[in-house]
C-alpha cells in the first residue's frame, strides 16, 4: 500500500498534495520540486498505477515487485535503482532478520518499496523532514538519509551477535560440559546471511561515494564515503565474526575430544581396579580338588586382604596419573 507521498519544494513539504498522481504533475510544472512516495509491500496493481504515473523502468519494477535482489545500484536511463537490505537482530531466536528495500530515484522523485519491517523508512522521512537543510539536496539527500539509516541499524546486528559469540566462547571452555556446537553452527549461518546482506553494497556505495554517478553531487559524495567506510568497517567485524565462531568450533570439538578421553580413562582405570578381584575369584573358582591353600584356614581372609591391597595401590597409581 502506499505510506505515504509528499512533494517538497526548497526542503519544506508542500501541503495539499495526496496522492501521487497528483505529486507527478506538480512536479512536472513546478522544476524546484520533487516528490516522495513510500509504498510498503506492494500490490500488482497498485504499485503498477505509480510506475505508470512516473514511468518507472519495467525491468526494475518486476524486480521491486518480485524482491529477494542483491544490493546493487543501476542505472535506467536518468532513473537509478538502489536494492537494500535492512537488517535486525531477534535475541530471542538468535536470527538475522532480513527485509528489502526498492529505491527509484530520479531528478524529480524518489519511489521507495519496503518489504518487511526491519527498518522503518517512516521514521528516516520525519527525520529528515525536520532538517530542510538536508532535504533541500532533493532524491540523492533522501537516499542518503536511508542508506544512512540502514547501514547504522547494521551495527546494532553487530552488537547483537557480538553478544551472543562472547556467550558461545565462555559455553565451549565452561566446566559444565554443555556441547554448544549446533548454536554456533546456527550462528555461522546467521552471519553468513547477515554478510550477504553489507557485503554486496560496499562496490555499489564506493561508486556514489566517489562521484562516479552523474546524479550525486560534489556535496553529497563525502555523505556518501562515509556511509562507505562505515560499511566497510561492518563487512570487518563480519569477517572477524566469522573467524571467531570458526575458531570457538574448532576449540569445542578439542574440548569434546578431551572429555571422551578423560572418560575412556577413568573407566579404563575402574576397568583395570575391577580384574583383581575378578582375577582372584577366577583361580579359586575353578573347583580342583588339590589346589594350594584350598583347605588352608586363613585362605579366605589372606586372599581377600590381598585383593584389596592390590585395588588400593592401583586406585593410588591411577589417581596420581590423573586417571581417576
Amino acid at each position: 500500500m502506499i505510506v505515504d507521498s509528499a512533494v517538497y519544494r526548497e526542503g519544506r513539504r508542500v501541503p495539499g498534495v495526496d496522492t501521487p498522481a497528483d505529486a507527478c504533475a506538480v512536479t512536472e510544472r513546478d522544476t524546484g520540486t520533487f516528490v516522495w512516495v513510500g509504498i510498503a509491500d506492494p500490490v500488482g496493481e497498485e504499485f503498477q498505477r505509480v510506475a505508470d504515473d512516473f514511468d518507472l523502468p519495467a525491468l526494475a519494477v518486476e524486480d521491486a515487485i518480485e524482491t529477494h535482489q542483491r544490493p546493487k545500484v543501476e542505472h535506467y536511463g536518468d532513473t537509478m535503482f538502489v536494492v537494500l537490505k535492512p537488517a535486525r537482530y531477534v535475541d530471542a531466536e538468535e536470527s538475522v532478520q532480513i527485509d528489502e528495500v526498492q529505491i527509484f530515484v530520479h531528478q524529480r522523485f524518489i519511489v521507495t518499496v519496503r518489504h518487511g519491517v526491519a527498518t522503518a523508512l517512516a521514521d528516516v522521512r520525519h527525520a529528515i523532514e525536520a532538517d530542510p537543510e538536508a532535504l533541500a539536496g532533493g532524491p540523492m539527500a533522501v537516499l542518503h538519509a536511508i542508506m544512512d539509516r540502514v547501514v547504522d541499524d547494521y551495527d546494532l546486528v553487530a552488537d547483537g551477535v557480538d553478544e551472543d559469540i562472547q556467550q558461545v566462547e565462555q559455553a565451549v571452555f565452561s566446566a559444565d560440559g554443555d556441547n554448544p556446537a549446533g548454536r554456533i553452527f546456527s550462528l555461522e549461518r546467521e552471519v553468513l546471511r547477515f554478510q550477504r546482506a553489507v557485503a554486496p553494497l560496499a562496490p555499489a556505495v564506493d561508486r556514489l561515494a566517489r562521484g562516479r554517478t552523474a546524479e550525486v553531487l560534489p556535496e553529497l559524495a563525502e555523505y556518501f564515503r562515509d556511509v562507505h567506510d562505515h560499511l566497510l568497517r561492518t563487512e570487518s567485524k563480519i569477517e572477524g565474526f566469522r573467524a571467531l565462531l570458526s575458531s570457538a568450533l574448532q576449540a569445542n570439538l578439542t574440548q569434546v575430544t578431551v572429555r571422551q578421553n578423560e572418560d575412556m580413562r577413568r573407566i579404563s582405570a575402574w576397568v583395570a581396579i575391577a580384574a583383581v578381584p575378578t582375577m582372584v575369584a577366577g583361580i579359586y573358582g575353578m573347583n580342583f580338588d588339590h589346589m594350594p591353600e584350598l583347605h588352608w584356614q586363613y585362605g579366605y581372609p589372606a586372599a581377600m586382604g590381598v585383593t584389596a591391597a592390590a585395588c588400593g595401590l592401583l586406585y593410588r597409581r591411577l589417581r596420581r596419573a590423573g586417571w581417576l
